[in-house]
């Protein structure tokens, strides 16, 4: 029986991208399938900040962040905090993968065209010790075009693949089984959709037109996880994380949906650590949404209160930034699943950042004019657009009004008054002093000594009730899907693991379908700017050992 192509990949996400761009380089010929519309290609990528995870880097370096391959990995290390048999290969994959963050990854990126903002954000701070959770240093490098800025340069190499005849990209094609001779996996069927037209991250139809069956050589699965399907969030939620919430926002569309994950299984793959998820808590409302429960996620600077539904501060040291699982597991412990931000005009315009390509519209155009424009405005506008019609936001003069406010955006008198008055007037008069006993406003200050937090993240400590830092804002906050921290267990080839350890001949898989590497390569937690890189990096392995292996 002949084969169709050399490979054939499925999911043209970021993962899908690398691998075909690395197998077109080769020479091999590839079947990209995908069961959204072309119009959609570059996954969830598209819609992402463009955050990823560098060591010892040169924008580092300008900004006096010293860095070192042995203390990332030190961080790595203690955030992933690794404990099970599964996670041999994860524990393999993250030593690789901070070697490459620490090695060739900028090189490689800066030679496809690939730039990245000059200021390095300082994400999952930790609070812990230094063998802890969290970045000891700003890791966080912003890349210049955001999501879609980083998804450029692999569709290009992908299209000229199309051009040159070597690659052939099928969407509307949702995969439905693997098939396997002779023990190895060379089929791949399904169902053709009808064609849409439906706008990139909208609902696109599900009507089957046909089917298709597909064979070749190696078959590398890069299908993304589980964010969109909230039941399959739920029924693998882990006991360690409390109640599932009843309300979830989505930060990734409906059809990242998991399915392709137990038709791998069902071939003959191993899905490991699937109760190691990644999900936000500082979601809110899109007032604009694209597609269904779209939240988007706030990127917090230090400053603001964290309280939760009842009003009480969260207990060190889950202050904004620093431990979003830690965070969470707090959360769904409280019998509530919101909690809220309470902080001032003059805090939310330096310190609020929103995740997504489409909430910055300067770093994504590659405007200098606009985000030099925003730097110097009081609210940045996305921001203020939430803040007139964000449905999570409440702007008032006074904190009697402000709670008021509260209590009736979510239909109940949880908030007392007095209570969090006395919160924030304590709080307020820990700031007299250039020491304190506050560890938030320590921690404040602490990061106005990193350059970066000084010049625009991170505003001067001054008390929440001063009017002229006013109005004062309340910001209700939901737990925000996003990503699968576990998957399908490779080795360092990205060649897909049985049950048994050993390598399912034919089959690969990359991206968040392998958990990023290895079925999870982050552990239990993460330090940002991670998932986009595991998807570069396990792409590249599977796109490069797939062509090795059908030369």
């Amino acid at each position: 029986m002949a084969y169709d192509a050399d490979v054939i990949v499925i999911g043209a996400g970021l993962a899908g991208l690398v691998a075909t761009a690395e197998l077109a380089a080769a020479g091999r010929s590839v079947i990209l399938l995908d069961q959204e519309p072309e119009q959609s290609i570059g996954g969830q990528a598209h819609w992402s900040f463009g955050g990823l995870f560098l060591v010892d880097s040169p924008e580092q370096r300008r900004m006096r962040v010293r860095d070192s391959r042995d203390l990332a990995l030190q961080d790595w290390l203690g955030t992933a905090g690794f404990d099970r048999p599964e996670d041999h290969w994860p524990r393999r994959w993250a030593e690789a993968y901070v070697d490459f963050a620490a090695g060739e990854k900028r090189a490689w990126l800066h030679r496809l065209g690939v730039r990245f903002f000059p200021v390095v954000g300082w994400a999952e701070r930790g609070g812990y010790g230094a063998t802890g959770h969290g970045n000891s240093v700003p890791r966080f490098h912003i890349t210049w075009g955001t999501g879609p800025g980083l998804v450029e340069p692999f569709e290009r190499r992908v299209r000229e693949g199309v051009a040159r005849g070597l690659v052939s990209a099928r969407f509307r094609h949702r995969v439905t089984g693997l098939g396997r001779t002779g023990g190895a996996v060379d089929t791949v069927s399904g169902e053709v959709l009808e064609p849409s037209g439906a706008p990139r991250g909208t609902a696109s139809s599900r009507e089957v037109t046909g089917a298709f069956e597909y064979r070749a050589q190696a078959v590398v699965v890069t299908s993304g996880g589980i964010g969109g399907n909230h039941e399959l969030v739920r029924a693998q939620w882990p006991e360690r994380l409390g109640t599932p919430p009843e309300h979830m926002l989505s930060g990734v569309p409906a059809h990242v949906d998991g399915l392709m994950l137990g038709i791998a299984e069902a071939a003959g793959a191993h899905h490991v650590n699937r109760d190691r998820m990644w999900h936000y808590t500082e979601g809110i409302e899109n007032w604009d949404p694209i597609w269904a429960r779209h939240g988007i996620r706030i990127l917090p600077g230090p400053s603001s209160l964290w309280l939760d539904a009842l009003g009480r501060r969260l207990p060190v040291p889950l202050f904004p930034g620093f431990d979003t699982l830690g965070t969470l597991e707090h959360i769904m412990r409280t019998g509530h699943d919101h909690t809220w931000f309470v902080l001032d005009q003059r805090i939310i315009g330096k310190e609020f950042a929103l995740s997504g390509s489409e909430q910055n519209p300067d770093l994504t155009g590659r405007s200098v004019r606009d985000v030099i424009g925003r730097a110097r405005t009081d609210v940045p506008a996305p921001v203020r657009a939430f803040m007139e019609k964000g449905a999570d936001f409440v702007v008032e003069r006074d904190l009697s009004a402000l709670v008021r406010g509260m209590n009736a955006l979510t239909g109940e008198p949880l908030v007392d008054e007095a209570a969090l008055r006395r919160e924030i007037v304590a709080r307020d008069r820990e700031i007299a002093n250039p020491f304190t006993k506050d560890l938030q406003v320590t921690a404040i200050r602490g990061a106005r000594r990193y350059l970066g937090d000084r010049l625009i993240r991170t505003a001067a400590p001054h008390r929440l009730l001063d009017p002229k830092a006013g109005p004062l804002i309340a910001v209700r906050l939901r737990v925000l899907t996003r990503k699968s921290l576990g998957g399908l267990a490779t080795d360092l080839s990205s060649r897909d693991l049985t049950a048994e350890g050993e390598p399912l001949p034919g089959l690969y898989a990359a991206g968040e379908a392998a958990g990023f590497g290895g079925g999870g390569v982050h552990g239990y937690r993460a330090l940002e700017g991670t998932f986009l890189g595991g998807c570069l990096f396990s792409g590249r392995a599977a796109g490069r050992a797939a062509a090795r292996a059908v030369a």
